[in-house]
C-alpha cells in the first residue's frame, strides 16, 4: 500500500496520476482532435490558451510568494523561452508535449519536494522528476506502437524530455 507522509503529497500524486491518465486517454482520439481542430483552424488558439494557462498559473504562484524583480524578470524570461519554443515547432502538435509532460514534470517535482521536505531521504527531487517524467513519455510512446493511427517516434521521446527538463528548470529558477 501507498504511504504518503501529508496530505499534500497525496494530493499532488493524485493530480499526477490525473495528468498520466489524461495523456494516455486522449492517445486513440488525438489525432480525430487535431484532424477537427486543424480543419476549423484553431490549433494555435488552443495552444495559444494553453500557454496562458500555464503563465496564469506562473502569475498565481508568483501573487502567493510575492515576487520580487529578480523573480519578475526570471518569470518573463521563462514566459519568453516558452513562447519562442511555441512559435518554433513546426507541427502544432508538438506544442502538446511542451504542455503535458511540462505540467506532469512540475507536479512530480512538487510531490517529491513535500516528500522530501517531510524527512523523507531522497535525491534532490529535480534529478528524479525529469527522468520520471521522460519515462512517462517513453511509455506513451510505446502506448502508440499497440495503435493503429499512431506511431512511435524517438523525437517525440525527446521532446517529452526537453518540456521536462525545461519545466523543471524554470521551477527551479522560480
Amino acid at each position: 500500500m501507498l504511504q504518503f507522509n501529508t496530505d499534500r503529497e497525496r494530493r499532488l500524486w493524485g493530480w499526477t496520476l490525473a495528468v498520466v491518465v489524461a495523456i494516455y486517454s486522449t492517445l486513440g482520439v488525438a489525432p480525430s482532435i487535431a484532424v477537427v481542430l486543424r480543419h476549423r483552424e484553431r490549433v494555435t488558439v488552443a495552444f495559444v490558451l494553453a500557454l496562458l494557462l500555464v503563465v496564469a498559473m506562473v502569475a498565481a504562484h508568483g501573487l502567493e510568494v510575492r515576487p520580487g524583480g529578480i523573480q519578475i524578470a526570471v518569470a518573463f524570461g521563462i514566459t519568453a523561452v516558452y513562447s519562442l519554443a511555441f512559435l518554433r515547432m513546426a507541427i502544432a502538435e508538438e506544442r502538446g508535449h511542451l504542455v503535458e509532460y511540462g505540467v506532469l514534470a512540475v507536479l512530480i517535482l512538487a510531490a517529491l519536494e513535500e516528500r522530501r521536505g517531510s524527512g523523507s531521504h531522497l535525491p534532490p527531487p529535480a534529478l528524479l522528476a525529469v527522468p520520471a517524467a521522460t519515462a512517462l513519455g517513453l511509455l506513451d510512446e510505446g502506448i502508440q506502437l499497440l495503435l493503429p493511427n499512431r506511431v512511435f517516434d524517438w523525437r517525440d521521446v525527446g521532446f517529452n524530455a526537453v518540456a521536462a527538463a525545461m519545466a523543471t528548470a524554470a521551477t527551479l529558477a522560480l
